[in-house]
């Protein structure tokens, strides 16, 4: 299968699962704060159960790939640690610091009109685009 058919079939599929969580919970689909509220201190009358379901469903998706292929798909990571470490760390700064993710805001923002999202999305994108420029042509990592 082309990729390209790959990835619109994944991209359905993300936007199918926003809409499905926004019918049935009426929340918006941000990973970052739907991972987050797992985490204490937890809010009165929340409802843990669902987030902790989609956190298992974004777990579960690779490893049924393994299981249905019966090898890990490939990953390359020209980075150590230290740095996957360190990028994992700014990048939940930012996202609690811009109130959501890609996800929610660059996915389910952006398709409710938010105009918060209208304003961190091309934010974020800028922000990523640097980094890779400079990744890869001033620093050569």
């Amino acid at each position: 299968m082309h990729d390209y058919v790959v990835a619109l079939i994944g991209g359905g599929m993300i936007g199918l699962a926003a809409v499905m969580l926004m019918i049935g919970q009426g929340r918006v689909m941000g990973v970052s704060g739907i991972a987050s509220a797992l985490l204490p201190p937890y809010e009165k009358n929340e409802d843990l159960s669902w987030r902790l379901a989609f956190i298992v469903g974004i777990i579960a998706a690779p490893l049924l790939y393994i299981v249905n292929n019966d090898t890990p798909p490939e990953i390359s990571l020209d980075a150590g640690p230290a740095l996957l470490i360190g990028s994992g760390l700014i990048v939940g700064l930012g996202t609690v610091t811009g109130n959501g993710c890609t996800s929610g805001h660059g996915v389910c923002g952006l398709a409710r009109l938010s105009q918060r999202s209208m304003v961190a999305t091309p934010v974020f994108m800028a922000a990523a685009v640097g980094t890779v420029f400079l990744m890869k042509h001033a620093i050569g990592a």
